[in-house]
């Protein structure tokens, strides 16, 4: 399929496909379909909507949505208006919530009714919060989503957008506490949907499916994949288990992307060759895939499984061919993509040769402008065009590049990057903690687990400060995804020279970490 590539905005994109595409299926949700024309319409009523509301270009738009099409519709609305969406995780608690708002600035904010409660315990405290929409019932003081569409009209002309111009702060978790935004523009969402397209060699007939969370950027290069093939996009209202294999038969989807995780969750369902070997799948696009169970996999249900790497800093980077059946099994995560460069370097910055272990470091497009608000983590993170991934890996000697660890303090667990600063920080904001320490623990299922040791106050122990009250605590603060699987309390910790914990020495006292932990999953001691 020859996929063009002379849109300015995805707004410009989405107008074209419409044109193209409209009757044709764009969303499928809940046995639903929503074609290119709907879609557009309703994206032009909200962004009509939005403009009267006083949205100008530049201005941030919270979306606290669960998955559906209010969210992509949410997106590209406030795109055609030049606005910039701030997607937020659902998961969040009051703490993560407020920073995000608060740090982006965010005037307007649009949410589903079951996230009313949390928002409203923190609206005040957010000086620049004018204008609240709510999808779903809501008391009548707020905006409702609907009744918005429905009285804008859906024909739309806006200020002009350009690839140069922002479209998303994307939050991720970094390595210096709270989460940071990654600003990103109209143009590499486009670049983005144009080289996934390109590597799938996009069909006519295919059908894609996400099943990530909108909130994360998956599923929104998905979207835009989708419009430049003018295919349609299978929306899972979340990851099951026992809905995924017969939501993709049921809507012959051709391909998918997920995370190396969700396989595993797959696996230990009993066999169904019907379901699992019986489809019109031709490609798995996955991150992450153990190389054990890699063969496992393909023999499993009967398609290439491919690797891929990328950061929502930098999109998409590396991807193994999808005729590279050699590469089965090796751990390899590919090659550059065509607009990529990437190279192995050591800690003075010198590129290392083939097979030597150092950090991976990335140039070229798409990537991020930086990091909202702090020019000088991005000044850290971006030198002389390169990006630093803080990934250890080297590369073959045909050209593909294999993971090896990570330089940075975070937690990688079931594809969130957790921020172990982050997680500190909030644990010892109690009274009862005077140190915590997060390091990762391997684990077959999830990647990695959050463990921290803990240092208590004078006085205390773990028999009047126990697991579950610091459970209770993190679980206030922090969305779910980051609270610790396994803590141990400790007396005192290994410091380096300069008086950092040592955690490099915290990781290798142990050969297996989890012992001496209260397992918060299992609620055991080990």
């Amino acid at each position: 399929m020859n996929l063009k590539t002379e849109w300015n905005n995805i707004g410009e994109l989405l107008e074209s496909a419409a044109a193209k595409h409209g009757p044709k299926p764009f969303f499928i949700f809940k046995d639903e379909t929503f074609s290119f024309a709907y879609v557009n319409d309703h994206v032009n009523r909200l962004a009509n909507g939005l403009v009267k509301l006083g949205l100008s270009k530049g201005d941030r738009v919270g979306v606290m949505l669960p998955n559906g099409v209010d969210f992509p519709i949410s997106w590209m609305a406030i795109g055609k208006t030049g606005g910039i969406m701030v997607p937020v995780n659902i998961g969040y608690k009051e703490y993560d919530l407020e920073y995000v708002l608060a740090d982006s600035g965010a005037r307007f904010i649009i949410l589903h009714s079951d996230f009313l409660e949390i928002f409203e315990k923190i609206k005040n405290k957010l000086g620049n919060m004018s204008t609240i929409i709510v999808v779903g019932s809501s008391p009548r003081e707020y905006l409702d989503y609907y009744d918005l569409i429905a009285r804008s009209s859906g024909n739309f002309t806006g200020s002009a957008v350009s690839k140069d111009d922002l479209v998303n702060i994307q939050y991720t978790s970094g390595t210096t506490g709270f989460p940071k935004g990654c600003m990103l523009t109209h143009g590499y969402w486009l670049l983005l949907g144009k080289t996934s397209a390109d590597y799938t060699n996009l069909r006519e007939n295919d059908v894609d499916m996400t099943a990530q969370p909108f909130f994360y950027m998956d599923p929104q290069w998905n979207t835009i994949l989708c419009m430049l093939g003018g295919i349609p996009l299978v929306i899972m209202e979340k990851f099951s288990v026992t809905r995924f294999w017969p939501t993709v038969k049921k809507n012959n989807v051709t391909f998918f992307y997920v995370i190396g995780t969700m396989p595993f969750y797959l696996l230990k369902q009993a066999p169904n060759p019907e379901l699992e070997q019986q489809h019109n799948l031709r490609v798995v696009m996955c991150s992450g895939i153990v190389p054990s169970f890699h063969e496992t996999f393909e023999k499993r249900w009967n398609v290439p499984w491919r690797e891929a790497f990328g950061m929502t800093e930098t999109g998409v980077d590396l991807l193994v061919p999808i005729d590279d059946t050699e590469s089965v099994g090796s751990g390899a995560m590919g090659a550059p993509v065509p607009t990529k460069k990437a190279k192995i370097i050591d800690t003075n910055g010198h590129e290392l040769n083939d097979g030597q272990v150092g950090e991976l470091v990335l140039s070229g497009q798409p990537m991020m402008l930086g990091y909202w608000n702090k020019p000088k983590e991005t000044a850290v993170m971006i030198e002389d065009g390169w990006l630093h991934t803080g990934d250890l890996a080297y590369k073959d000697a045909k050209g593909y590049y294999h993971w090896t660890g990570r330089l940075k303090d975070m937690v990688r667990r079931t594809g969130e990057n957790i921020s172990s600063v982050e997680v500190e920080s909030v644990l010892m904001e109690h009274a009862k903690i005077k140190i915590a320490a997060v390091v990762p623990v391997p684990d077959e299922l999830r990647g990695e687990e959050v463990k921290v040791y803990v240092i208590l106050t004078d006085g205390e122990t773990k028999a009047s400060f126990p697991p579950e009250s610091i459970l209770e605590f993190a679980a206030s603060k922090l969305a779910r995804f980051k609270l610790p699987r396994y803590i141990e309390y400790v007396s005192d910790l290994p410091k380096t020279p300069s008086e950092k914990i040592a955690k490099h020495v915290l990781i290798s006292e142990k050969s297996d970490l989890r012992s001496g932990s209260y397992d918060a999953e299992d609620k055991l001691w080990r």
